[in-house]
């Protein structure tokens, strides 16, 4: 995030953060959850969290013969000893 303008470091972390979900799910449709966009911007516009942990789901449209999936982003529970050395984990979960 170094180099940006410091008044678009906040909303430049939301399109980097949807841009790494497209990659990592391979879906176009990437919906970020209100609770990880107020983390984000929660020490303003400039000052943003250097690392977060984030969850990406799969999930399907509402509709009933919707095909297409959307990925929803969702901020993680952070472990006592920090976020350093930890990578993506996939985790198959049936619901």
């Amino acid at each position: 995030m170094d180099g940006n303008t410091f008044k678009k470091k906040a909303p430049k972390a939301i399109k980097e953060i949807k841009k790494f979900a497209q990659i990592a799910m391979g879906t176009t449709d990437v919906r970020v959850d209100v609770k990880l966009n107020k983390y984000v911007w929660s020490r303003g516009i400039r000052s943003i969290p250097r690392r977060i942990r984030v969850r990406i789901v799969h999930k399907r449209n509402d509709d009933e013969d919707a095909k297409e999936l959307y990925s929803l982003v969702t901020v993680a529970e952070i472990p006592a000893e920090g976020l350093k050395g930890l990578g993506t984990k996939i985790i198959d979960d049936e619901d």
